[in-house]
């Protein structure tokens, strides 16, 4: 397990758009169709409305998640981190980060679909107050059920 005493977040840059695909076809859409290609990561990356965060140790980029915003809504669309640097909290601190930059932005809850079989994740969420709120059939190229979740970040006057 590697030390992850210098990380630092930061907003990816466009040389990163390749590792965060690559990234993305590893850790999360294993056994799917590639969906997040390096040009889908770069259009993301282009849209004013889209948070695309890094979790760097100097130069390995050892985690990623990008965030879609709406009026009110924000959606997770992806958060990872390389198995080497699991379970220090990385995760927890994007998360931390993304949702700060939803309550500057307005947003009053993040949603998120994952797979169902993804019981680390599924825990994860739930620990970081997100509730479980339908599960889709087939959503996953019609291979795979999706959870959808969701946490309310915001109260409304």
């Amino acid at each position: 397990m590697k030390a992850s005493r210098n990380l630092t977040l930061k907003l990816a840059a466009p040389t990163d758009t390749a590792t965060i695909a690559v990234m993305s076809r590893e850790l999360i859409e294993t056994g799917l169709p590639w969906t997040w290609t390096p040009e889908r990561v770069a259009r993301n990356l282009s849209q004013p409305d889209t948070l695309v965060l890094t979790a760097r140790d100097a130069a390995v980029l050892a985690g990623f998640g990008i965030m879609q915003f709406g009026d009110e809504r924000a959606h997770l669309s992806l958060l990872a981190v390389r198995p080497d640097y699991q379970r220090q909290g990385i995760a927890q601190r994007m998360l931390e980060w993304l949702t700060a930059s939803a309550l500057t932005a307005g947003i009053a809850s993040i949603h998120l679909e994952l797979r169902e079989i993804n019981l680390v994740a599924r825990r994860f969420y739930l620990s970081q107050g997100f509730a479980e709120t339908a599960r889709i059939t087939g959503y996953y190229r019609g291979v795979e059920t999706a959870v959808r979740m969701q946490r309310e970040i915001s109260v409304k006057p």
